[in-house]
């Protein structure tokens, strides 16, 4: 019996404002301490200024503690210090100029903090910091020059806050009103955390994230280079948003551009992206990006688990069908004409970060092909997600933002768990498997289509799903009220739920014989996903062929 699998999205960094310490980043001069004041005093939370409290646990000036033990002991006081403070009550806490520079205060902060860049002309700093004799990095030296090698060194490093409030010469109180308006008006993403026992990583879920690519990634990315592989639409589309968002960290990135559709899936397309990342001189520490569907995932993704016997991956899929289902997991892979998906590897990207803005650009073809891989959470282990879905679905495919949102959170946290239960599909029975729900029946449709864009993968898994349904009443196993609410609700989202509405004629015998070279044949037998009922998916390896192939005359194919 299957266990019912209902997912929450973790969204602990969602909480009112009041509950998280704001801390304000910049460049000595930025105003840190004279804004923190005013923040603190109209948000009612107390103020904090590190540096004072630095002194104040040190026993001496700043200045004397550079002169006495040197920059590298300061920092490491300063770190200490400023874990104390981020583990009290909420507050408004001024860095110094170089405190947030350490990575370990970032991840620190990114914990339980939201971090606002104030980020300030450089003309503005020199003159306000100038005659100052507390700044021990301006002494013995030109003021504009240090500030400007200060500027290159950290800007990439302080455009990795959650917020960036550009500072002038403005008087404080606007400045104050801005920053406090910035920062009410934050929403931060949804982090689902992905546990594997041979990675950890987050599948972050929010509006605008490609904008925000550098500073959302640059943590996981092992040096501040990346390849981007897209296709040709997608690069028309996001590439430019991407790459300038990357570029705000100072992440170098170049791109590799491929057709677009099932058709670049191949061993051929495989090989040309290798060759491209070879002849970029990639290191192992290089991230491979895909931006894309679920194409360009599985073959960027497969590329970098080849290349250099696997680079750094990340996943920006910009479908429905792939921010639900296909970037999380790790399976990579190409197709080849035995058929979908038999070349390829478990590869685990370092995060996915799913922009939910992107699906304002697709078709409504594509949109309807991705929902069928919502409603399949539902069926397979979460009976109210499937309620939500026949309640909201229409929404989903109408292009109803908050719904799609949701959609995205409740389908993708569920295929998070149950890949962190069964991460390389090595259970017996049930496990990551059951994810292959109208999966059998859809992969031989599509090898029937020849992957040429005349069936989508969402579009043949919708069809599987009422036909794994059918089957499972057939076997007395499901109820048939449950199979017909099925059909019932794939149409109603404008899907086909029935081979014999696809306009096209199939053969019994050729669609079985597709499914003996599905991946998840075990000594030669078919292994179905079927189902007691909505929400009861199971895996199964006793369904006689001859059940099969009835079903499938009685859909309207040949013998």
């Amino acid at each position: 019996m299957t266990r019912n699998i209902a997912v929450r999205a973790r969204t602990a960094s969602s909480e009112p404002v009041a509950t998280r310490t704001i801390v304000l980043v910049g460049l000595m001069g930025a105003g840190k301490t004279s804004i923190g004041r005013r923040l603190a005093a109209r948000l009612g939370l107390p103020f904090r200024d590190a540096d004072v409290e630095i002194e104040a646990a040190a026993g001496c000036t700043i200045p004397e503690l550079f002169a006495r033990y040197g920059e590298q002991a300061f920092r490491d006081g300063e770190r200490r210090v400023i874990q104390r403070l981020l583990a009290g009550e909420p507050m408004v806490l001024a860095f110094g100029g170089g405190a947030f520079m350490d990575p370990r205060t970032r991840a620190a902060v990114r914990a339980v903090a939201t971090s606002v860049w104030l980020r300030c002309p450089l003309p503005v700093l020199a003159r306000r910091v100038a005659g100052r004799d507390n700044r021990p990095l301006l002494v013995g030296g030109d003021v504009p020059d240090i500030l400007a090698r200060l500027t290159a060194q950290r800007d990439p490093i302080y455009a990795e806050a959650d917020i960036i409030v550009e500072c002038g010469d403005e008087g404080l109180d606007n400045t104050t009103t801005r920053v406090m308006g910035a920062v009410l008006a934050h929403r931060p993403p949804h982090r689902l955390p992905v546990t594997l026992p041979s990675a950890r990583y987050e599948v972050v879920v929010g509006d605008g994230l490609l904008r925000r690519a550098g500073a959302l990634l640059s943590p996981v990315l092992p040096q501040r280079r990346a390849i981007v592989v897209t296709d040709a639409v997608v690069a028309r589309l996001h590439l430019p948003a991407l790459l300038a968002g990357l570029a705000e960290t100072g992440v170098a990135a170049s791109h590799i551009v491929v057709p677009a559709g099932e058709g670049s899936k191949t061993i051929e397309t495989w090989s040309r992206v290798v060759n491209e990342l070879l002849a970029a001189r990639v290191e192992r520490g290089t991230t491979v990006i895909a931006l894309g569907g679920g194409v360009v995932g599985d073959l960027a993704g497969f590329a970098a688990a080849a290349t250099l016997r696997g680079l750094p991956f990340v996943q920006v899929p910009t479908t429905l069908l792939a921010q639900v289902d296909s970037s999380v997991g790790g399976k990579t892979g190409v197709n080849t004409s035995h058929g979908k998906n038999l070349v390829g590897a478990f590869h685990q990207p370092r995060a996915v970060l799913a922009d939910t803005a992107t699906l304002a650009t697709l078709p409504a073809r594509e949109l309807r092909a991705g929902y069928a891989e919502i409603a399949k959470a539902g069926l397979i282990g979460d009976a109210a997600f499937f309620d939500w879905c026949e309640a909201h679905g229409a929404s989903v495919v109408r292009g109803d933002r908050a719904a799609q949102a949701e959609a995205v959170l409740r389908a993708c946290a569920f295929k998070a768990a149950v890949v962190g239960d069964d991460e390389r599909e090595e259970k017996p029975s049930d496990g990551r498997a059951l994810l292959n729900l109208g999966h059998t029946f859809g992969h031989a449709l599509e090898a029937e289509y020849g992957y040429t864009g005349g069936l989508l993968h969402g579009e043949a898994v919708a069809v599987g799903l009422g036909l794994a349904f059918r089957l499972s009443a057939r076997l007395g196993l499901c109820p048939e009220e449950d199979s017909a609410r099925v059909t019932e609700h794939i149409a109603s989202v404008g899907l086909l739920a029935e081979l014999r509405t696809l306009n096209r004629r199939f053969s019994a015998g050729t669609l079985i014989g597709h499914m003996r070279r599905d991946k998840k044949v075990r000594d030669g037998a078919l292994t179905f996903v079927l189902a007691r009922g909505i929400g009861q998916a199971f895996t199964a390896r006793d369904v006689e062929a001859e059940a099969v192939v009835e079903l499938l005359r009685d859909e309207g194919c040949e013998a």
